[in-house]
C-alpha cells in the first residue's frame, strides 16, 4: 500500500525520519569526538616526572549536606546582669577591673552609705534602749517581790522590756538587709561603733564587661549607668546573617558547629536560639542567633565565627581529593586518570558537594578509576607544555 492510498504525503512522512537520523548521526558523531579528544588529551610521563606524581583509587565519601554563613561571637545577652548599689551612696573602693573574672558573692565595690550609718546608729540606740529597760525591770520585778513597788510599775515596766525587744529585732532586721551577718551585728553593739562601709559583692559567676566604678562616684539604686556589668560566659553567642532562600531549612533547637579564625581547628557545639522574624530590606537576610557552649572560655565577643549547619541527611557519592581536581582556564573540571602508572588522560568532569578535603565527582569518571592526586596539576602543565 503506498503512501498516495493512505492519503499521506510522502514528503510529510520521510522528513522527520531523515532528522531522527540526522541526530543520531549527530549524538554519534559528538561521542566519537568526545572520545578522540579524551584520548588526544593523554600523555606518557618520565620516570623522573613520575617521581612528582602520586595516585590512587576514586571512592566513596559521606558529605554533609550544611548550610554555612559567616557570624560574629557576642555576650549571651540573656545571661547579662547589671550590678547596682541596693541603696544610695559614694563608692568608697572598687576591687574587679573590665575582663576580670569574678566568681558569685566575691566582693566589686564599697560604698559610704548614709541609709546604713542610720540603720546602725537605730540598732545602737535600740540595744541601748533594751538594756535599759531590762535594768528597769529587775529593779521593779525585786522591788515587788519585797512588796515595795506597785504592781502597775512592774507590769509597765515589762511592756517597756518587751517593746524594746520588738525595737532591736527590727533595727538587727534593717541592718542584715544591707549584708551584714549576726556576729558583725553583734559587734557593732558591743563596740558602739558605727560601720558606714557597705559591701556590694557579684550576684553570678562572670566575666566583668563594663565598669564606671571609681571611688567618689555617687550611686543610686537602679540608675544607670550600672557600676559593673558581669556576663556569664559559660555560653557566648553567635550571630549570623543567613540569606532568605536557606531560612526555610533551619529551626529554633537545630545543631550546629562553630569554628572561629582565631582558633583553627577548633570546633564548638551549640543549637539555634532564635531565627529573626524579618528580612533586612538591604541585604535579603535574616538575623539567626545560637547560644554556643563554651566551658574554657575562649571565645571572645567580637570573634569572626564561621556557622555551619546540617539540613539533611548525609549523602554518600564517589569523590575524589581536592588535589586531585584541576580547574582549567574555561572553568571546567578535571581529573588525570591512569590504568597503568605511566599514562595519563584528562578526565573532564562535573563536581559537587565538597567536604573534608574531598570533592563530589557527579559525572565523568568511575568507582575504582585511578587518578593523579598530589601533582595532577604538574599532569597538567607538562600536557600543556608538551604542545597540546
Amino acid at each position: 500500500m503506498t503512501f498516495e492510498k493512505l492519503g499521506i504525503d510522502r514528503r510529510a512522512a520521510v522528513l522527520p525520519l531523515i532528522a531522527f537520523m540526522a541526530a543520531c548521526s549527530s549524538l554519534f558523531a559528538s561521542a566519537a569526538a568526545q572520545e578522540i579528544k579524551e584520548a588526544s588529551a593523554s600523555i606518557e610521563l618520565s620516570g623522573k616526572q613520575l617521581a612528582q606524581v602520586k595516585t590512587e583509587p576514586l571512592g566513596e565519601h559521606v558529605f554533609p549536606i550544611e548550610k554555612q554563613a559567616v557570624g560574629s561571637i557576642d555576650f549571651n545577652e540573656e545571661l547579662l546582669t547589671q550590678v547596682f548599689t541596693p541603696y544610695q551612696g559614694r563608692i568608697i573602693k572598687a576591687y574587679a577591673s573590665v575582663s576580670d573574672e569574678v566568681k558569685k558573692d566575691q566582693i566589686l565595690f564599697t560604698i559610704d552609705s548614709p541609709d546604713l550609718v542610720q540603720a546602725v546608729s537605730t540598732l545602737i540606740a535600740a540595744a541601748g534602749v533594751l538594756d535599759l529597760t531590762t535594768k528597769n525591770l529587775d529593779r521593779q520585778k525585786n522591788l515587788y517581790k519585797q512588796s515595795a513597788g506597785a504592781q502597775k510599775d512592774y507590769e509597765q515596766a515589762i511592756s517597756d522590756q518587751q517593746t524594746a525587744e520588738g525595737s532591736l529585732r527590727a533595727a538587727r532586721d534593717a541592718v542584715r538587709i544591707f549584708g551584714k551577718t549576726d556576729a558583725e551585728i553583734d559587734k557593732m553593739i558591743s563596740d558602739r561603733t558605727i560601720d558606714h562601709e557597705l559591701v556590694v559583692p557579684s550576684p553570678i559567676s562572670g566575666l566583668v564587661t563594663a565598669r564606671v566604678a571609681a571611688p567618689g562616684l555617687l550611686v543610686q539604686p537602679g540608675s544607670p549607668p550600672a557600676p559593673y556589668t558581669i556576663a556569664d560566659i559559660s555560653t557566648m553567642w553567635m550571630l549570623a546573617n543567613i540569606p532568605e532562600r536557606d531560612i526555610a531549612e533551619l529551626r529554633v533547637g537545630q545543631e550546629v558547629s562553630v569554628s572561629v579564625a582565631a582558633l583553627p581547628g577548633k570546633i564548638y557545639k551549640g543549637k539555634i536560639s532564635t531565627i529573626g522574624a524579618t528580612v533586612d530590606p538591604n541585604t535579603r537576610r535574616v538575623l539567626v542567633r545560637s547560644e554556643i557552649a563554651d566551658p574554657q572560655h575562649e571565645l571572645r565577643m567580637g570573634m569572626l565565627a564561621e556557622f555551619s549547619i546540617e539540613v539533611a541527611a548525609p549523602k554518600r557519592a564517589l569523590a575524589a581529593p581536592e588535589i586531585a581536581v584541576v580547574r582549567e582556564g574555561d572553568g571546567t573540571m578535571t581529573l588525570w586518570s591512569t590504568t597503568d602508572g605511566h599514562r595519563f588522560t584528562r578526565r573532564t568532569v562535573k563536581t559537587g558537594l565538597s567536604h573534608g578535603g574531598f570533592v563530589e565527582i557527579a559525572e565523568g569518571a568511575q568507582p575504582g578509576e585511578r587518578v593523579a592526586t598530589d601533582g595532577a596539576l604538574f599532569v597538567a602543565n607538562a600536557w600543556a607544555n608538551a604542545g597540546h
